[in-house]
């Protein structure tokens, strides 16, 4: 549920990079961060734990402008990706309008990925939410490990692995170069926003 400010004409959208460790989350966000630098209204926060990370930060990007009469601001964050960190992912998706599933195209994350999109519908049960009605965009990370010796898995493996039912946007990314990145920010955020119009009178 979006955060808006009737007094002030704003409103606040919040995006959860969510995914197995060490998938690429992180790298999204770091990438974003670098690229538009201008538009970052807070420094980007890292609560480190001991084999993985949370970031999160404020982030007005410079073309989503006003919607109705109202500012919008979007928050991105990541959750760790380690399985016992699962009641720190849950709080993060506490509120959460859009998000972004990364999944490692190695082919030895491949259960992985498929547990921590599982994980993902059971946590957003907690707060009565469904992913089949949620805002979302896969990216399929690490696409750059083509070129070496790692094996990895194709897109359409993965996409019947991960998004034959959900049948949303996918985008295969480099989140490491920037691949890719910038453009499944924009689609969720364009997502996201149209599932919100409602919302603001």
């Amino acid at each position: 549920m979006a955060l808006i400010n009737v007094k002030t004409r704003e409103v606040q959208i919040k995006i959860v990079y969510y995914g197995p460790g060490r998938g690429g989350k992180t790298t999204n966000l770091e990438y974003i961060n670098r690229t538009y630098k201008e538009q970052i209204k807070t420094e980007m926060v890292s609560l480190k734990t001991n084999d993985d990370r949370t970031l999160f930060f404020d982030f007005l990007p410079f073309d989503v402008g006003k919607i109705k009469g109202f500012d919008v601001t979007i928050q991105l964050y990541t959750v760790p990706g380690q399985v016992k960190y699962n009641a720190t992912r849950k709080l993060v998706l506490r509120g959460v309008d859009g998000i972004v599933f990364v999944a490692d195209v190695q082919k030895s994350q491949r259960r992985k990925n498929i547990e921590s999109l599982n994980q993902l519908y059971e946590n957003l049960q907690t707060y009565q939410l469904d992913l089949f009605k949620m805002p979302l965009v896969m990216q399929y990370n690490k696409v750059d490990l083509r070129k070496s010796d790692i094996e990895t898995l194709d897109s359409k493996t993965l996409q019947r692995d991960l998004n034959s039912r959900l049948k949303v946007p996918a985008f295969e990314a480099s989140a490491s170069n920037g691949g890719n990145v910038i453009p499944t920010l924009k689609k969720i955020i364009s997502t996201t926003l149209v599932s919100i119009q409602d919302q603001i009178f």
